[in-house]
């Protein structure tokens, strides 16, 4: 847009030169001097003052068509109606204004350098930041992952914890079940051994107490023996049967006392593992109390940082729109200062020699 005003401008001030050279033209031709001559008493010049004052006029449109500055070609034209002084007043004024514009040039580069440079700094500072809070933003996602499957994890082994301890209670009822059946038998099997040894140890008691009568010579109470029968006797194989039951016995005993010992060790186990069990769901509980306290914190640092990531990306694209829109307004100060400088002063230099001219005369041109 201001190179487009530009060439707009410049096409305008071409247009008003020429048309303010052909005035100058029609203004400056004999017939009309003679017409001015006659009709405000101007009064005649030297040919020196004349000279000096087409020098000075020449060297104003040699300014004017360099410059494209239309004043300069008006200056030009009045340089033949107007005293020296008020065009040297003129000449003066332009000079300033020249100087002015050569000012308000410089001001505006490091106006805009100093933009630029702001900008370019703050627009990298924002891209960093933006790469921070990115890799911020991946960091805690991939944290959060970690935890959502470390609780998964830890809920899968409480569980299972659980259930390991529902099955061990459930075989501790079944061998306590089978401990009990176990103790019952043997305990069963006793009494009956016992009461058919005691049956046994009464009457081979009996027997052998008659017999040792006998032998001390003394008559068994009744009537003898009949004939034919033979002196009963204590049986040969009674020994052995009741060691065999005493042995049973001492067996079912030993069975009794085994399982009983198997039965603590079991339940003492049991114990143990349910204490071991209950620890390890009690700290695996807190773990996921932990984590999942630690993974809500990661969350809402994700959100807040999603949040100033979203903030960052709109400062970052009111930069860039500050960039562009400096570069609309800079890029053409820039790209021409030096030229623009240049030119400036080859129009004050310009505006000088022809004042240094004009200063060489003594006398006005049209003086009243």
């Amino acid at each position: 847009m201001t190179d487009q005003e530009f060439e707009e401008r410049t096409k305008t001030r071409q247009e008003e030169i020429q048309a303010v050279s052909q005035a100058l033209a029609i203004l400056s031709s004999d017939d009309a001097h003679d017409t001015f001559t006659s009709t405000f008493n101007f009064v005649q010049v030297s040919h020196k003052e004349e000279s000096k004052r087409q020098s000075a006029e020449k060297i104003m449109y040699r300014v004017a068509k360099a410059s494209g500055n239309p004043r300069v070609a008006t200056l030009a034209t009045r340089m033949r109606l107007d005293g020296f002084k008020k065009v040297t007043e003129e000449i003066d004024g332009m000079i300033a204004d020249l100087k002015k514009e050569k000012a308000d040039d410089v001001k505006m580069k490091d106006f805009c350098v100093e933009a630029l440079h702001k900008n370019e700094v703050e627009t990298e500072m924002k891209k960093r930041d933006i790469e921070a809070l990115e890799a911020k933003i991946a960091d805690l996602a991939a944290h959060i992952d970690e935890l959502t499957k470390a609780i998964a994890t830890l809920n899968a082994e409480v569980e299972e914890t659980h259930m390991m301890v529902k099955r061990a209670g459930e075989d501790r009822e079944l061998e306590n079940k089978d401990f009990q059946q176990v103790v019952a038998d043997q305990r069963e099997t006793q009494q009956l051994l016992s009461k058919a040894l005691n049956v046994l140890k009464g009457f081979y008691d009996k027997a052998f107490v008659q017999a040792e009568h006998k032998a001390g010579g003394k008559q068994p109470a009744g009537p003898p023996p009949p004939p034919g029968f033979k002196e009963y006797k204590k049986s040969s194989g009674s020994g052995g049967v009741m060691g065999m039951l005493e042995q049973i016995i001492s067996e079912t005993k030993t069975m009794e006392a085994d399982a009983v010992k198997a039965e603590t060790d079991a339940q003492k186990a049991y114990e143990a593992f349910i204490k071991d069990s209950n620890a390890s769901i009690e700290d695996k509980v807190r773990a996921i109390t932990n984590k999942s306290e630690e993974k809500a914190g990661a969350e809402q640092d994700k959100v807040s940082t999603e949040q100033e990531l979203a903030t960052a990306l709109n400062e970052l694209q009111e930069l860039m729109n500050e960039n562009a829109d400096l570069h609309k307004s800079c890029d053409f100060t820039l790209d021409n200062f030096d030229a623009r400088q240049a030119a400036l002063d080859q129009e004050m230099d310009g505006l000088r020699e022809a004042k240094s001219v004009l200063a060489g005369s003594s006398l006005g041109f049209l003086q009243k």
